[in-house]
C-alpha cells in the first residue's frame, strides 16, 4: 500500500507511519515545520516535505492519513478531499489496526503517556509481549513505536482531543485523569465528562476498566477530578451508568483496589510498597523518576498484573523502565546544576511536576521555564497557570505556542502574567533566554510546556554545562 501522511511530525502520526513503513509500505508525508522527529522519519526512509503544495503530493497513494491539527484550508488536504483518494483520520486509522486485537487503551488528560509506556515496556519484558503506538518516545524502545507481529495486545495512547478515542473499542481501558481540558471542543467540563463516560463503556464484554479513584463516581470522592463545581458534577455523576465494574488505583490513600504506600526517596529513586488484590508488594522502585510517577506506575501495574504478568517481571520492568522523553527528563544532573525537560502544559500537570521537584530538591532554587500552549487553553486556566508556576521561585514566560490555532485578541502570556503575585516573574522571547537565565542563578531549571519548547533544550544543556 501507498499512505500519505498530512501532519506526519506529529508524535501519534509519526508512529503510525513508522509502523507502516516498518510493515513494509510506501510512506510519504507533508508537515509545517522541520523537526528533529522528521529528520528520523527521513532517516528511516520516510519521504517528508514541508512546502503546502500539492504539486509534491507523490502519485499512486492508495490511502490519507491525516490529524485533525492540520487546518482545513490547507491547500493539500483541500486537494486531496477532491481527489477521490479514501482519506481517514488518525484515530479512525488507529481504531481500524486494533480491531481483532487486545487493545489496552490509556486515556486521561494527563498522564496517559507515560503509562501507556510503562505498560507496553512491562508487556514487552513479559512472554506476553505487545505492539504500541505511543504519544511520546519511549526511552526503552528510543522510539513512538514498538512492533511484536506474535502478540495479540497492542498498547495505545487514546486522546480525547476531537473525541479521537472513541474510536476504540479496548480490551482492558485505562482512565488516569478527567480534568477540564480542550474546552474548544467540548465547550464544557460536563461533556468532556461524558465522552469518558462513553469511552469507558466501550470496553469489550469481560473486558477490564481501570480507572483512578475518584473519577467517574468512583471512590466516594470526587474532588479529585479537577472540577470546581462539585455539587453538581457529583449529581451529574449519579445519572451515569459504567456498564463494567471498575478496578480503581491511586497513591494517595488507600481505599482503591491498587494503592501504594509508604512512598520514599532515596537519591532520586522513588520506592513503594504496592497492595493489589493478588497481595503486597514491597520495596517497588523506580528509577531516576519523580512522584507522579508513582501514580502512573500503579495503574500500569494493575494492567500488567491483571494481563498475568508475576512480581518477578512487574518487579524488574517497573526498576529497568527508563521514562519517556519529555517526562521529567533529567538533561543535566550533578552536584551543582539540575536540567529538567517536561511536557507538562495544563496547570495540573506543572503542579505535580514542580511538587516532584521540591520533593527530590529540597531547599534548592528552582527556575521555570513556561511557554504556554494554545491561545483557547491559556484564556480558559490563566488563573490556574498562574497558581501552578507561583511555587517557582523565578518563573519565565515565553509567548504563547498557537499550534492550531488562530490568535484570540487580548489572549497572550501577558495574560497568565499580570495574574501572578510575586515579583519575580520575566516575559521573555527565545532570543532573550539564553541571557537571562545564568543572571537568576537556578540550582534546578526546569522548561514546561507542549509547543516547540524542546527545540531550546539543548542550547540550555550547552549553557549551563559550559560555565
Amino acid at each position: 500500500m501507498n499512505y500519505y501522511f498530512l501532519g506526519i511530525g506529529g508524535i501519534g502520526m509519526s508512529a503510525l507511519a513508522r509502523y507502516f513503513k516498518q510493515r513494509g509500505d510506501v510512506v510519504n508525508g507533508y508537515d509545517l515545520t522541520e523537526s528533529e522527529l522528521t529528520r528520523q522519519l527521513v532517516a528511516e526512509g520516510i519521504g517528508v516535505h514541508y512546502d503546502d503544495n500539492p504539486n509534491l503530493i507523490p502519485q499512486g497513494i492508495d490511502m490519507v492519513i491525516y490529524t485533525p491539527a492540520v487546518p482545513k484550508e490547507n491547500n493539500e488536504f483541500q486537494h486531496l478531499a477532491q481527489s477521490g483518494i479514501p482519506m481517514l483520520k488518525r484515530s479512525q486509522m488507529l481504531g481500524e489496526l486494533t480491531k481483532g486485537k487486545k487493545c489496552i487503551a490509556v486515556a486521561g488528560t494527563h498522564g496517559k503517556t507515560t503509562t501507556s509506556s510503562m505498560i507496553a515496556y512491562l508487556l514487552s519484558k513479559s512472554d506476553l509481549g505487545c505492539s504500541a503506538f505511543l504519544g511520546g518516545i519511549s526511552k526503552n524502545f528510543n522510539s513512538n513505536i514498538h512492533v511484536d507481529n506474535k502478540s495479540e495486545y497492542v498498547v495505545v495512547e487514546a486522546d480525547e482531543y476531537d473525541r479521537s478515542f472513541l474510536q476504540l473499542h479496548p480490551y482492558c481501558a485505562v482512565i488516569t485523569a478527567t480534568d477540564p481540558d480542550h474546552l474548544d471542543i467540548y465547550g464544557t467540563h460536563e461533556n468532556l465528562i461524558d465522552a469518558f463516560y462513553q469511552f469507558a463503556n466501550q470496553t469489550v464484554e469481560n473486558g477490564k476498566l481501570i480507572v483512578k479513584n475518584g473519577l467517574l463516581g468512583t471512590g466516594e470522592h470526587h474532588h479529585e477530578d479537577g472540577c470546581c463545581h462539585h455539587e453538581e458534577h457529583e449529581h451529574h455523576h449519579e445519572e451515569k451508568e459504567l456498564n463494567i465494574k471498575p478496578f480503581t488505583y491511586t497513591a494517595r490513600g488507600i481505599d482503591a483496589d491498587y494503592y501504594a504506600i509508604n512512598v520514599r526517596n532515596y537519591n532520586g529513586d522513588i520506592f513503594f510498597d504496592l497492595r493489589t488484590p493478588q497481595g503486597v508488594f514491597y520495596d517497588m522502585q523506580l528509577t531516576n523518576s519523580c512522584l507522579y510517577n508513582v501514580e502512573n506506575a500503579v495503574a500500569a501495574s494493575a494492567v500488567a498484573l491483571s494481563c498475568g504478568l508475576n512480581e518477578q517481571q512487574l518487579r524488574f520492568g517497573l526498576k529497568t523502565f527508563s521514562g519517556v522523553r519529555r517526562r521529567f527528563d533529567y538533561r543535566v544532573k550533578t552536584k551543582d546544576i539540575v536540567f529538567i525537560d517536561d511536557y507538562a502544559h495544563h496547570p495540573k500537570e506543572i503542579s505535580a511536576t514542580l511538587e516532584s521537584i521540591r520533593y527530590l530538591f529540597p531547599g534548592k532554587r528552582v527556575v521555570g521555564i513556561f511557554q504556554p500552549h494554545l491561545y483557547s487553553r491559556t484564556a480558559d486556566f490563566a488563573p490556574e497557570f498562574a497558581e501552578a508556576l507561583s511555587t517557582l521561585d523565578e518563573i519565565i514566560l515565553l509567548p504563547i505556542y498557537p499550534a492550531r490555532e488562530k490568535p484570540i485578541p487580548g489572549v497572550s502570556s501577558h495574560t497568565i502574567l499580570h495574574k501572578i503575585d510575586k515579583m519575580s516573574k520575566y516575559l521573555c522571547s527565545k532570543e532573550q533566554l539564553m541571557e537571562l537565565v545564568p543572571a537568576l542563578y537556578p540550582e534546578v531549571l526546569v522548561t514546561l510546556g507542549a509547543g516547540d519548547i524542546d527545540r531550546l533544550v539543548p542550547q540550555l544543556e550547552k549553557l549551563l554545562t559550559d560555565n
